[in-house]
């Protein structure tokens, strides 16, 4: 996670070096909605999610944000007769998923991991529930995790398309590592030629490799004297 106080202890920046790096956290943080989960297409990732919150919740779609406290609420109540058939059906993969997703979608990570994992004890080589397990790692700061997790998925699925693509996302964000994800979008879409968000991946390797130099957290040189 990026440091609250890094403004205290960092000098001044040369103009230069403050547009780059505005430029680059512009692109991270719409890059940060792109990410998706395994079964899920990506450029309908960020409508579908709060569309299901709304229609959980029953709240207008254009009225303010629910809170996370309302979000897990939709995600109990959503998930409670899954949870209750559960009982009787334990080793129920796909029903153990789609309670992950129910969390996921509620940015209940944690849980969602737990139900992933649970899902995922019954069939290691399900590469969705891998790449959906690896994203709510990265949605918990762990990119360490998520990046061994989508490599995992890759293991049994070499080219599958959202593992891919999240793996250059958090390659580039969690890693600061522009070779690695731009090697992950060139193959994805070397791999995948009739890619829908291939405009997308386009866009983000140009702008990985515009800011291969710059490095988030490290100090500014300060301005001459």
């Amino acid at each position: 996670m990026m440091e609250t106080n890094r403004e205290a202890r960092t000098t001044e920046w040369t103009s230069m070096q403050a547009y780059t790096l505005s430029v680059l956290c512009l692109v991270i943080g719409i890059v940060v909605g792109w990410l998706v989960r395994g079964s899920q297409a990506p450029v309908a990732a960020s409508t579908a999610t709060n569309s299901e919150a709304a229609a959980v919740s029953g709240a207008d779609v254009n009225s303010k944000d629910p809170t996370p406290q309302q979000l897990q609420h939709m995600a109990d109540v959503q998930s409670a007769p899954m949870i209750e058939k559960l009982k009787t059906d334990p080793n129920n993969t796909s029903l153990l998923a789609e309670i992950g997703n129910v969390y996921y979608d509620a940015h209940s990570f944690p849980t969602a991991i737990d139900y992933y994992q649970r899902a995922l004890k019954l069939e290691p080589s399900n590469a969705s529930i891998r790449t959906d397990m690896a994203t709510a790692y990265w949605y918990t700061g762990d990119s360490d995790s998520a990046i061994a997790e989508f490599n995992k998925s890759l293991s049994y699925e070499p080219n599958k398309p959202n593992a891919l693509f999240n793996l250059g996302v958090v390659e580039w964000q969690g890693k600061m590592d522009v070779n690695a994800a731009v090697a992950a979008w060139q193959k994805l879409l070397s791999t995948n030629p009739n890619y829908e968000a291939k405009g997308k991946v386009l866009q983000l390797i140009a702008e990985a490799e515009k800011h291969a130099g710059v490095k988030p957290g490290t100090p500014a040189k300060p301005l001459p004297q």
